[in-house]
């Protein structure tokens, strides 16, 4: 990979996973006491609004506890270092990318610690509870919503991603389970534009077969593995 100058990384739960983070399709995951369709879509949240915004307090409640971990921390490093293009995409809603200290960073599924008003459209920084219904900064009115991408919700700055992915030399994907689109299909598009592929997983993903190259493990222990061969090539 000597020549790789520009790089787009995706991630996944596999990266907070070591931090605490409830991994997403786990059986004792995120979703065990709860059905997708009753937290996770736009109709659950017409349905149930209150169940919706009880499930997003506890969740970003939580993260706010949780401390990043090694991987964050070698990403954070990557991109304070690394002097070419770079692109963080993650599919995670937490900010541990963040306090890990990586700055170039997409959220494509929206963050726990922003609201949405869907009267004015404002995302404002979040991190108290939305179950009272506190008024939008902006606005004032009684119309926030966590600002995630729920299931039938097109996911943030697709046509940013897909910029990057046209510049990048090589794709990387961290911690994810090949299972949710249109992510999962970053690294055929990936493939498509012929630039080099790896999987850093911590067992072979539904997209593996995809990847020129897929290493095994923890993120903890390969991403600072994989990130210092980048920074003392």
């Amino acid at each position: 990979m000597a020549d790789i100058r520009n790089i787009v990384i995706l991630t996944g739960a596999g990266v907070s996973a070591e931090s605490g983070i409830d991994t997403f399709r786990d059986a004792g995951g995120l979703w065990e006491q709860h059905r997708v369709e009753d937290v996770a879509t736009p109709e659950a949240f017409a349905r149930d609004p209150n169940l919706v915004l009880r499930f997003y307090d506890m969740r970003r409640a939580a993260i706010q506890e949780k401390q990043p971990n090694a991987a964050h921390e070698a990403l954070g490093q990557l991109d304070r270092e690394w002097p070419g293009e770079l692109l963080i995409v993650t599919q995670n809603v937490d900010d541990l990318h963040e306090r890990g200290g990586a700055r170039r960073v997409l959220h494509m599924h929206g963050t726990h610690l922003k609201a949405w008003c869907t009267v004015c459209d404002r995302r404002s920084p979040w991190t108290a509870p939305l179950i009272d219904r506190p008024p939008c900064p902006g606005c004032g009115e009684r119309a926030l919503r966590p600002d995630v991408v729920w299931f039938g919700e097109m996911p943030y700055e697709m046509e940013r991603i897909y910029a990057a992915l046209r510049q990048a030399d090589l794709f990387v994907s961290i911690g994810t389970s090949g299972a949710v689109y249109p992510a999962a299909g970053f690294v055929r598009d990936a493939r498509d534009l012929g630039m080099r592929t790896l999987e850093l997983n911590l067992e072979r993903s539904q997209g593996s077969a995809w990847f020129h190259e897929s290493r095994l493990g923890p993120a903890s222990e390969l991403v600072p593995e994989w990130v210092e061969e980048m920074l003392v090539r």
